[in-house]
């Protein structure tokens, strides 16, 4: 298992466009990839899943662990990291 904690920085947050990018760019990736906030207990959520992204609110300024298991983790968990420390296609 591969982990990386980011911090997001787009004023929406991982909302509705914003989250659908980021659930499409996860199913891109073999592995199965997971997302949680830190701020909060909360068990972490399939990162693929719409529904399961925006259940956890994330929105500017929250730290979030990305982990992933299987033959592209790594790749895939630094490919999401930069994607969320772009600002996700947001100016």
């Amino acid at each position: 298992m591969y982990k990386k904690t980011v911090t997001v920085i787009n004023a929406s947050g991982l909302h509705a466009r914003p989250g659908s990018d980021f659930v499409h760019a996860a199913a891109k990736f073999a592995s199965k990839i997971t997302i949680r906030r830190l701020d909060e207990e909360d068990e972490p959520v399939n990162a693929k899943s719409i529904a399961f992204v925006l259940s956890l609110g994330i929105g500017r300024g929250i730290a979030v662990e990305l982990a992933a298991e299987g033959s592209d983790e790594q790749r895939a968990v630094d490919s999401l990291a930069a994607f969320i420390e772009s600002g996700l296609g947001e100016k």
